[in-house]
Formats: C-alpha cells, structure tokens, sequence
C-alpha cells in the first residue's frame, strides 16, 4: 500500500503567500524566467530558477547558481517571510479553475514506493533535466517543487476533505491567471484518519513532476549512502507530494508542431497521410471530438485525420499504441516527417491545451512549410492503464491544469 505521511511544511506566511506562489520552475524558459521575477523579490521562482539573479550567459548549472537559491531561502526565512510548523500535519490545498476544483492532500510519498513501483511512473525523463534538480535538492536540502500525484477516490478521503474546508483555510488568493489556491493545515484528530484512509490505497500515480520525483529519489539514495546507520524515518527518505483524486482531475490535451515537411510538397504529404487516414477539409478551427481523430493545421487550412478502421484495429489491445499520441508519432512523425526521437529533435515543439488552437495557428504561420496537429485529450484512466502495465507513454502525452504552485509548501531534508 501506499506511505503517505505528514510532515512539518515551511510555508509562506498567510499574507504574503499571493508574492510567494509560482508555477513550476519547467514551465519558463531562461529568458521568460528572469523577466518574470522583474520587480517580484518574493516570488518563488526567484529560489526555483536561481539563475535569473546572474547575467545573461552565466552558466546555470554552475555551483554558485544553486548556492544562490540556498542563499535566498534561509535569508527569506530568518526574515519569517516563511515559517515552519512545530508539528507534523497533511495540508490540504485546493485550486480552482473556471469553476473547477480539485483538492488534494498535501503529504509525503516514499522514495521505497518509487522505487519498488507502488508509485508508478509513465514517462522517462532526461539526465540532464535530472541533474539540475538533484543540485537544486541537494544544496538547498529541500524538496521546494511538490510532485503532482493521483490515486483512485477514495470516499473516506473525500469526506475528511470536505471537513477539514470547513475551518479557516492557511492562504486564500487568486494568482494572475485567474486560478484561486486555498489551503488549510489538516488538525492533529484528522490526521489518524487520514493515515488509515490511505492504507486502503494501493498506488499512487506520478501526473506530473517526473523529473522532480526522480531528482528526489536520488538525492535520497545519496544520502542513504552517506548515512550507512540509517533507518529509514530520516526525511531524506520521503519526498514532497500533493495527492488528488482522479475524478477531480482534467488532462487537457498536449499538441504538436513540426517546423517543415521533411522535404515533402503539401501533395507529398496529404498523399502519405491518406494511407492511414481518411483526410478531409474542414470549415474552420476545430478540436478533435473522438478517440484516434486528430485535427491538423497546413498552409491556413484545418483539416480532420480520422484513423482508417484497420489502423486502429492493429492497434486495439495494447494500451500504449492505443493512445492519440502514440498513434501520431507511430504514423506520421516517425515515418512521414522523420521525426524520430521527439525528445531530443529540434523539429518538434510540444506545445501544451492551455494555449488553444491560437497557439498552434501563430507557429505555423510564422512558417513556411509548419504543421500542427491538435490532439484529442489522454484520460486519466489511460494514464492509469499505461502505468499499471509498467509502459511508458510517448513524451508530452498529458497536460494537466491547473498547476500546482512551488513555494507554498516546503520540506526540508537533514543536511
């Protein structure tokens, strides 16, 4: 089952917790980054991407880079800008999207359970994303990034949740996209209960955060070893996690954009197309409404891709090809537009639901031979599919919104 335990969270003082909320550190760029934190001292993303307090070029992977983050966080803190509990509790923590909510249990998850697969992983991840948050982790001897994780409802939960909203919540704000955060710290009479209701929970499922999870994993196995006496309530041995069910969640879907052909004439390429789809022209911008149908933009015309019957039967019963983003790299990256490793080719940009068919539109019109394909959304019950059968799904597959914000909870591991 499950370890899912309480800790002693260093979190923003209520008042300024709205300067403190930021989103996840991989969603800027270097240069997005730094003009972001532009007159905001308090914003998270100053100790989450240290860089943005050098110079243009400076390296970023530097030592004096993650020292810098340290430097800030313990200066933030001796100016009770944070606080830490004196107790170990759950938090609960709520975000609200156009009307949306999900709430989840703000805890921590073991490095065991990732390790031995009871929290289960659905991407790889790339070393070099890796190394840079295992420095981060380790000089700053702090998981700062919460892993976004999953599990399947649980009723006893959901009524403890509801409980806990009814008294007075630790921050309530609405950040600058709109989205309200709302979180309370779970009483110590709550805290019993939850534990039990999560001994009932078999896995929990990695939603986004595969590198932070990995990155936390590592540092914990490092300090493992340079602890040999160890046994095992260490803090190194958990990492920082917010756990929602899975009926609350919304995967949007996660597009693509190829900058050219491959070489191909527009004839070329709807010709190569057809052999797997049926091709037709559409009116106007629009999603994909079904399961195997991507819609796709070329030359200021849409178009519907609908998968031909006996593609999608050879592809019916194995839970990875079955997936939107398998059947498009399979189909048409791969061996239509070469794209053959979509994590390290530079032909290919993902590009995430949150930014609409707009998004894709403005990159293929800054182009001459661009094209995007809007994707039909992965469910979370494929992602529990993919997981459960220990396959991975191809890159970028899952796009979940809202985000979960970095600095409102913090957990400290021995140095």
């Amino acid at each position: 089952m499950a370890t899912v335990l309480p800790f002693r969270a260093v979190r923003p003082d209520s008042k300024v917790a709205d300067q403190v909320a930021a989103l996840p550190y991989d969603v800027y760029t270097r240069e997005s980054a730094k003009q972001y934190v532009i007159d905001k001292p308090l914003s998270f993303l100053n100790i989450d991407r240290p860089e943005t307090q050098f110079p243009d070029g400076y390296d970023i992977y530097a030592p004096e880079v993650y020292q810098k983050a340290n430097q800030l966080l313990q200066s933030q803190r001796s100016q009770k800008i944070y606080i830490q509990d004196h107790q170990k509790h759950y938090y609960v923590y709520e975000l609200t999207m156009q009307g949306r909510r999900q709430t989840g249990i703000v805890a921590l998850s073991s490095i065991d359970d990732y390790i031995n697969d009871v929290c289960r992983k659905h991407e790889n991840t790339i070393e070099e994303k890796e190394l840079d948050r295992i420095n981060h982790v380790d000089v700053c001897s702090a998981q700062t990034g919460p892993i976004f994780l999953a599990y399947r409802a649980q009723r006893a939960i959901d009524r403890i949740v509801r409980e806990v909203k009814k008294h007075q919540s630790i921050f309530n704000f609405v950040a600058d996209d709109g989205i309200r955060h709302r979180g309370w710290k779970v009483s110590e009479e709550q805290t019993d209960a939850i534990m039990r209701a999560f001994e009932k929970v078999k896995c929990t499922y990695i939603a986004d955060g595969h590198h932070r999870a990995m990155s936390a994993v590592k540092v914990g196995l490092k300090r493992r070893a340079a602890h040999p006496d160890y046994d095992g309530t260490e803090e190194f041995n958990y990492f920082l996690s917010v756990l929602f069910p899975d009926n609350q969640l919304k995967i949007m879907d996660y597009n693509r954009f190829v900058k050219d052909l491959n070489g191909l004439t527009e004839e070329e390429f709807l010709n190569q197309l057809s052999e797997s789809f049926t091709v037709n022209e559409l009116h106007g911008k629009r999603h994909p409404l079904q399961k195997f149908d991507v819609t796709m933009y070329l030359h200021h015309k849409w178009y519907l891709l609908r998968a031909k019957p006996e593609v999608i039967a050879s592809r019916v019963g194995n839970v990875v090809e079955e997936l939107d983003t398998s059947l498009l790299q399979d189909v048409v990256l791969k061996p239509i537009l070469g794209i053959d490793d979509p994590r390290t080719d530079k032909r290919i940009q993902f590009v995430g639901g949150i930014e609409g068919l707009d998004g894709l539109t403005k990159r293929v019109n800054a182009t001459v031979d661009g094209v995007a394909f809007a994707m039909y959304p992965t469910s979370i019950q494929e992602l529990f599919e993919v997981a459960d059968a220990h396959l991975l799904m191809p890159p970028k597959s899952t796009w979940f919104e809202p985000k979960i914000r970095s600095g409102l909870f913090i957990h400290e591991i021995e140095r």
